[in-house]
């Protein structure tokens, strides 16, 4: 059975993410290790990475994943945000690496009017500025399927595949893919053949050995909308059938499946997340 979990709060301290997850019954966990809305943070000090690890010792869970800040946007043509993501996916990646958490998932970026291929050689180019001046980092960047709203990339396998085939260090990239986004982008996999389109064209485009991580999320919004909306799953457009494709897909069955769902509680007073992840593990069980 494949890890389940879910993005956790880490209000309080980061060692309460891992807390949180173990009560929800997660078997893996995303994070933000910062304030996802701010640029500025302060560096983790030893006592705080002491207490994660100890709390990830204690609970059993492994957090498979940190989010990076929502601010970078490695492609904008703005000098002064391109700056300021460049150096705050830096902080990112070590602060991933001073966890010893293996990804680090962040979305390509939104280009602002300036083109997708220029998009896309932009953030390439930040790509290879920031790997080498990270030097010999553990950290494998995800980079995140998009539902393609605005300007952003990301919402084609096309842009992926585009982005990895520049970079130098290319063994440091992989993939998220996330089901509410690639549907809302246009992916409808809802049917057997659909299905089997969508993994056909991710694996003929990226390749499958590049998929690492997925956001298990069902969709507010019809395939092509091309607007983010998560919803509960079973509850949205895409449905049991469509989300069990991938679940039962014995090529995933080491694949971390991580909601980003809603949180709160149901019109029974239940979790969410155990709501959630009971839909994942009977699914599984069938």
């Amino acid at each position: 059975m494949p890890l389940l979990g879910a993005h956790m709060s880490i209000a309080g301290g980061l060692e309460n993410a891992l807390l949180r997850g173990r009560k929800r019954g997660c078997s893996a966990i995303q994070i933000f290790t910062r304030n996802s809305n701010r640029w500025d943070v302060k560096p983790l000090e030893k006592d705080e990475t002491g207490r994660f690890q100890r709390a990830r010792k204690e609970t059993g869970v492994e957090p498979v994943a940190v989010h990076d800040s929502y601010l970078i946007n490695l492609a904008s043509p703005r000098q002064e945000v391109r700056d300021r993501s460049l150096k705050a996916l830096f902080e990112e990646i070590k602060r991933t690496e001073a966890l010893n958490i293996p990804y680090l998932v962040m979305h390509p970026g939104a280009h602002l009017g300036q083109g997708e291929k220029a998009g896309i050689k932009r953030v390439s180019d930040a790509f290879d500025l920031i790997l080498e001046r990270c030097g010999k980092t553990t950290v494998t960047i995800l980079l995140e399927t998009t539902a393609g709203q605005g300007s952003s990339l990301g919402y084609r396998f096309e842009h992926i595949a585009g982005i990895i085939e520049r970079v130098r260090k290319k063994e440091r990239f992989g993939v998220c893919l996330d089901t509410c986004h690639i549907f809302a982008a246009g992916y409808d996999f809802r049917t057997p053949g659909t299905y089997a389109d969508l993994i056909g064209s991710f694996d003929e485009t990226i390749g499958l050995d590049r998929l690492r991580l997925f956001h298990f999320n069902d969709s507010k919004k019809d395939p092509g909308s091309r607007v983010d909306r998560h919803e509960h799953l079973g509850r949205g457009k895409i449905g049991k059938t469509g989300l069990s494709f991938f679940l039962k897909d014995p090529r995933f069955r080491d694949i971390p499946f991580v909601l980003e769902t809603p949180k709160g509680a149901d019109p029974n007073g239940d979790d969410w997340d155990e709501v959630n992840l009971k839909f994942m593990r009977e699914i599984l069980e069938e």
